[in-house]
């Protein structure tokens, strides 16, 4: 299962704090895409981005489509990976049902969402596991060392 948080730290000083606001959040902080088993452990962190980075977007630098694949994996995950694969086929990523003003869901796709959500509650209890640390909302740091403070707490 794969998804993105931002992980809400204090607000750095000078010119460098813009670009962790997040407007959506309203918070500071490093923007981190996980991979988390079944069970919610977490397997992989990728590198803190700003947080107003989307998540498809630090996806696709991650190149995680490809690493996947070639690990013969797929993953779960929720609407904002929504577009990542095109691959109708062979689907490495799996997202919900979308609906719009003009388009509602109809009742199998409902419970194709409400099925996905449930398969993918353990990856939102592996985040609040990572955001149990609370050294995690005293970080002031560049996001390098946020990536190598956050990947040894994975360890």
């Amino acid at each position: 299962m794969i998804d993105g948080t931002l992980i809400a730290t204090q607000r750095r000083t000078g010119k460098a704090d813009r670009r962790d606001y997040s407007g959506k959040h309203h918070r500071h902080g490093p923007h981190f895409l996980a991979l988390t088993d079944e069970r919610g452990r977490l397997i992989w962190i990728s590198a803190a981005r700003s947080c107003r980075t989307h998540d498809n977007t630090a996806a696709r630098h991650d190149h995680l489509l490809a690493h996947l694949r070639a690990a013969g994996l797929g993953a779960l995950a929720d609407l904002g990976f929504r577009g990542l694969d095109n691959d109708v086929l062979d689907p490495v990523i799996v997202t919900g049902f979308h609906a719009t003003r003009t388009r509602k869901l109809t009742v199998g796709q409902k419970t194709a969402n409400h099925v996905l959500a449930v398969g993918r509650a353990p990856v939102e209890h592996g985040f609040a596991h990572l955001k149990n640390w609370r050294i995690l909302t005293r970080l002031r740091t560049d996001p390098a060392r946020a990536t190598c403070f956050l990947r040894a707490l994975l360890s």
